[in-house]
């Protein structure tokens, strides 16, 4: 049997409508009839290729109508009930419809379910955010705990390939690591730039402090897929000694640990009166910025020496950490890359994509649920990441880490 080009099955579908019956509906309504007419008009033209035609004998004849089931099709984000025809061969086995098949293993309810999600549909209103069917469609789906599940299966997924990806291939310089904090429980986020300034979400590890075991864990299961040990890496943290402390366990004297100097200042700024925060946060500041480490590290220790005696938790808190706060400083970079190599920003952004998102949830159930909604957001930011800002000066950086190691295996040599 010939089949029927497209054109046809709309022709058909709209045969027996006039102009009037079509000026009377909604122009939707009308597309969305016209639409299941066709469909309903392809499958029959399958079976009658199968059967052929009704009502005619056929000594050849393979297999033989067998009524109609009802079955469903996805449409705009929900489940809709469509009569799908049936036919079967001598033995009894069901003959397959090919349009049938195409149509209904494609699947993007689960996508769809998420997508609302990240635009701030909650699950009790993702039906009202649809279009809407004509009456004479039934559709099922769209229930808050269906929408729910959908989400919850479709992040699951999500979470699994992102913890399981390869990261050899990746020419990491730069692994920026900070956290996203919950009544309970954090979550370590690890951040990598590579050798051109893209970035990528390498990992998540969710615990309830950032404490070295947690630390651990997540650079570990960076290690295993990949991350390598043997070079030198460029690690941008918020300041946690515990994090440091995993990293030079893990990674050994070929990691160069820079503390995010945002975190510092404000360490610094908050155990004093509120009179004198701007004055000393200047300072700080004007330290950071002077593009020469050891001159920085004078003026930090000097205005350490200034407050040891009026407040002496403020000067411990400048020594605290105060090489690692002026690594990238000592790196000689172009000042662009060190600005944006000497702070998490990078990773306080994904921060804020989390909590837009994640902004109708009224109660978090755990850490297996943050993970969910964090990979979420991590993979919607990542769809919308810029190389980092000074990216051009790449290569300084990748020069100063392979110094970095010659340095190293020069000392190793002369002891």
């Amino acid at each position: 049997m010939k089949k029927t080009d497209r054109s046809d099955l709309v022709r058909q579908a709209l045969d027996g409508l006039t102009m009037e019956d079509l000026l009377r509906l909604e122009l939707r309504e009308a597309i969305l009839g016209i639409g299941f007419r066709a469909v309903e008009l392809l499958l029959e033209e399958e079976r009658t290729a199968a059967c052929g035609p009704r009502y005619r004998h056929a000594s050849d004849r393979e297999a033989s109508r067998y009524g109609y089931a009802a079955g469903e099709l996805i449409l705009g984000g929900r489940r809709a009930s469509v009569r799908r025809p049936r036919a079967r061969t001598k033995d009894g086995r069901e003959v397959s419809l090919p349009s049938w098949e195409h149509f209904s293993s494609t699947d993007p309810l689960d996508e769809r379910a998420v997508e609302q999600m990240v635009v701030g549909v909650t699950t009790r209103k993702y039906d009202r955010s649809l279009e809407g069917l004509p009456e004479s469609v039934k559709a099922r789906g769209t229930s808050k705990s269906a929408v729910s599940r959908r989400f919850v299966a479709k992040s699951q997924r999500k979470l699994e390939e992102w913890s399981q990806r390869s990261l050899a291939d990746l020419p990491l310089a730069v692994i920026m690591i900070d956290g996203i904090h919950f009544a309970d429980n954090v979550v370590l986020m690890a951040l990598g730039i590579d050798d051109g300034g893209n970035k990528h979400v390498l990992g998540l590890q969710e615990g309830a402090t950032e404490n070295t075991a947690t630390c651990s864990d997540l650079l570990t299961s960076l290690v295993e897929r990949g991350v390598p040990t043997d070079r030198p890496l460029l690690f941008v943290i918020d300041g946690a000694k515990a994090l440091s402390k995993a990293i030079r366990h893990t990674f050994g004297d070929r990691a160069l640990v820079q503390r995010c100097q945002v975190h510092k200042k404000r360490n610094i700024t908050e155990r004093l009166p509120q009179g004198l925060r701007r004055e000393v946060g200047r300072k700080i500041s004007d330290a950071y910025n002077c593009g020469d480490a050891e001159r920085a590290k004078r003026q930090l220790k000097a205005l350490a020496k200034e407050f040891e005696e009026s407040h002496p938790s403020a000067a411990a808190s400048i020594l605290e950490g105060l090489d690692e706060t002026l690594t990238i400083t000592s790196l000689g970079l172009p000042k662009a890359l060190e600005r944006s190599l000497s702070t998490t920003n990078a990773i306080e952004n994904l921060n804020g994509t989390f909590r837009s998102i994640s902004r109708n949830v009224k109660r978090w159930r755990g850490g297996k649920m943050i993970l969910r909604w964090v990979t979420t957001a991590a993979d919607e930011a990542s769809a919308n990441f810029r190389r980092i800002k000074g990216h051009t000066g790449m290569p300084k950086l990748m020069e100063a880490l392979s110094q970095h190691a010659r340095d190293l295996d020069s000392t190793a040599l002369a002891a």
